[in-house]
């Protein structure tokens, strides 16, 4: 077999290009990959598409629930009979426990002066049932609202509260801006 100086030449070029095509792919390829942001996801609760069905108290993996009431203190009225905080009957005007809408007591309420009053959600005993931000929104202003709390979340790939939600108002968002609120609150819940 004779060594053709042609075919030898083809072949070098032809390898040449190949290993250079390969190289440049992988120095794009590289630059590229440097270049992506790993950024965080997680489950938010956007609160305008919450129809407060209650669960997630149920659904949540976390016992209690990770879902926890906030307050927007901002759109807060102060009131003395605050719809998130008593049951919607006008001839019981007792603040008494049967009459509170809470079934754990989360919501501690602070007398300010006559007649108003802060409500303060304590995130411990709250179950995320959303009797009272049902109640807020139907006889209030809307300054209760249902959030995940990531803290206390376990970022599950697919969350079973999102699976049953039938208002499709749990989505994943970037872990940059994790709460989408009504108004501003001061809640710790970013913590």
């Amino acid at each position: 077999m004779e060594n053709n100086p042609k075919n030898s030449r083809r072949e070098f070029i032809r390898k040449g290009s190949r290993i250079s095509l390969l190289l440049t792919l992988g120095a794009v390829g590289g630059f590229s990959a440097r270049n992506i942001t790993h950024e965080k996801y997680v489950w938010q609760i956007d609160p305008f598409k919450c129809t407060q069905c209650g669960r997630c108290a149920t659904s949540c993996v976390m016992t209690p629930s990770a879902v926890k009431c906030l307050h927007a203190y901002d759109l807060c009225g102060y009131c003395d009979l605050c719809g998130g905080y008593l049951k919607p009957d006008p001839n019981k005007l007792s603040t008494a426990a049967e009459n509170q809408l809470c079934p754990t007591s989360a919501i501690q309420r602070k007398y300010i002066e006559e007649p108003y009053f802060e409500y303060v959600i304590n995130e411990d005993l709250c179950i995320g049932c959303a009797k009272c931000v049902k109640g807020c929104t139907s006889f209030g202003n809307g300054s209760l609202h249902l959030q995940i709390i990531h803290r206390i979340c376990l970022n599950c790939n697919e969350c079973s509260i999102a699976r049953l939600c039938p208002s499709d108002a749990i989505s994943r968002v970037r872990a940059s801006k994790p709460y989408l609120v009504k108004g501003s609150f001061t809640n710790d819940a970013k913590g």
